[in-house]
């Protein structure tokens, strides 16, 4: 489904997700237009994780195809690429500092420097001169770390799952006005999240996932929905 003319990003087509005998995700069918914030809400276990996994490559699904600027994942890109993720809760090797994880996750493509990775934890309101172990790291302080690695690379799509988890209001209130001034530099965002505020004060156009479904809410609708 594509909501107006502008290039879709990501291509979600007749997508299935079977584990065993269970049914995760049931024909989901979704467009993310260049430049806009779509937001996936639903109940715990609805399969909004799933689907995120699947849009970046991670999980394979069982039927449907997923494009990601222009490329099918899974057949032409084993991931999709200009793309940041977090999903879920971000796993850092405990006993380095932020900065030095997010240098040797950086050294595998080494298309960023040193100036700018301290540059983006500075973004996201840490310092990139701490040297503290990332174990000693508030649950806040981490989510702030994972949302510097999906954005150190300067991606031109982010797939963000309950990327304000831990984070008090201040943090919150941060990490809004950071993505939204992403979306003002054209860059395009798909975001799962339980926060109704989330939601309504970020997303372009709203989904619903319950039982693998997707189903677009109307903005006049989502609001009593939510």
């Amino acid at each position: 489904m594509q909501m107006n003319g502008a290039n879709p990003v990501i291509e979600v087509e007749g997508v299935c997700k079977r584990i065993g005998k269970q049914l995760i995700l049931d024909d989901v069918r979704l467009e993310v237009p260049e430049g806009q914030i779509y937001g996936i809400t639903g109940p715990n276990g609805a399969g909004k994780s799933m689907l995120l996994r699947v849009i970046c490559g991670l999980v394979l699904p069982t039927d449907g195809r997923v494009r990601v600027f222009g490329e099918e994942i899974g057949r032409e890109a084993e991931f999709p690429q200009e793309t940041g993720a977090l999903i879920e809760t971000p796993g850092f090797l405990r006993h380095y500092s932020g900065f030095r994880n997010l240098w040797l996750l950086a050294m595998i493509r080494a298309q960023i420097t040193k100036e700018e990775i301290a540059s983006t934890i500075r973004l996201v309101g840490l310092d990139p001169d701490d040297r503290r172990p990332v174990r000693t790291y508030s649950t806040g302080m981490r989510q702030r770390l994972g949302i510097a690695q999906a954005l150190m690379e300067k991606p031109r799509l982010l797939v963000l799952d309950e990327l304000t988890k831990g984070l008090d209001r201040e943090g919150v209130r941060d990490v809004h006005q950071l993505l939204k001034g992403l979306k003002s530099e054209g860059k395009t965002i798909l975001l799962a999240s339980h926060s109704r505020e989330e939601i309504q004060n970020l997303c372009d156009a709203v989904f619903l996932m319950e039982n693998g479904h997707l189903e677009f809410l109307q903005p006049q609708l989502y609001r009593s929905r939510l």
